[in-house]
């Protein structure tokens, strides 16, 4: 357990999507016991332990759903008859036919890395910005690149806003506001050129309408604004900085059990498994 710990927050340092799972009940026959635990990484492979290899292929599959999501969830990995086991409103349940006999839970919680903000100028209102934006656990940056920014903030009152934007646009930011009247951030917005796709991505004025006059509540009514968009309207997301697409999958001919194709799969003859016991099964009477 202390060494899954200590890998969660190595990929949370490294801003690595993954899954961390953790059982949380467990029923016998299973080699699974409450609190083991594993991570899923983004490609599907498994670093820890919740169960055997059928097991395994289940946890897979719903872990890389959850990171696409970004929502909890509770796996109930159970074998064809499990009426003794407990009910457990709201989970997710899956039937194992190559299952031991047990039953298992396995709450899964993805972990994603937090949104980057991107801000622009040295102005009471970016100050602003940027301590209500860590308050949100937003990871504020304010270097030169916008690589891999989920949303920027122009702030300038003036000052560099028209290279800011260009480079925020070209580095593929879904969400720019810029901080002006509304006259002069259209202007601002007329001089650049911009296609229609590229001016429904600056918002100015920044901000939802809360009647803002201090650079605290300025900086209120803009982060307002980019939470909705990163929750809500999901313009937000950074070029390569989508959720993860949803992996292959085959059919266990054996089982009939849907198996993610990852690093980790089972393969043989042009077909893949949930264990090693159904490839020899398979292999057994080709």
């Amino acid at each position: 357990m202390t060494d899954i710990a200590e890998r969660a927050r190595t990929l949370t340092q490294q801003r690595r999507p993954f899954v961390h799972a953790t059982v949380v009940r467990a029923q016998e026959p299973t080699s699974a016991r409450a609190g083991d635990a594993a991570v899923i990484l983004d490609d599907g492979s498994i670093e820890g332990f919740v169960g055997g290899q059928c097991a395994e292929s289940s946890v897979r599959s719903a872990a890389l759903d959850t990171l696409r999501d970004g929502q909890t969830l509770l796996l109930r990995v159970l074998p064809d008859s499990s009426a003794d086991f407990p009910e457990t409103p709201g989970a997710l349940v899956v039937v194992n036919p190559c299952h031991s006999g047990g039953a298992i839970e396995i709450f899964l919680r993805p972990v994603l890395p937090a949104p980057v903000l991107r801000l622009v100028g040295s102005t009471p209102i970016s100050d602003a910005v940027a301590t209500l934006a860590g308050f949100l656990d937003l990871e504020v940056v304010r270097g030169e690149s916008f690589e891999g920014a989920t949303a920027a903030v122009v702030a300038g009152l003036g000052k560099g806003e028209e290279a800011a934007i260009r480079q925020a646009l070209d580095a593929g930011v879904g969400f720019i506001a810029l901080v002006a009247s509304r006259r002069r951030g259209a202007a601002v917005l007329d001089g650049l050129g911009l296609s229609d796709e590229e001016r429904a991505r600056v918002h100015t004025p920044a901000g939802v309408d809360i009647g803002a006059r201090t650079p605290q509540e300025i900086a209120l009514s803009i982060m307002a604004e980019v939470v909705r968009a990163i929750r809500v309207d999901g313009l937000a997301a950074p070029v390569g900085g989508q959720p993860p697409a949803a992996p292959p999958t085959a059919i266990d001919p054996i089982c009939g059990m849907t198996v993610v194709i990852g690093p980790d799969a089972i393969a043989a003859g042009g077909h893949y498994f949930c264990g090693t016991g159904c490839r020899t099964a398979f292999l057994a009477r080709a």
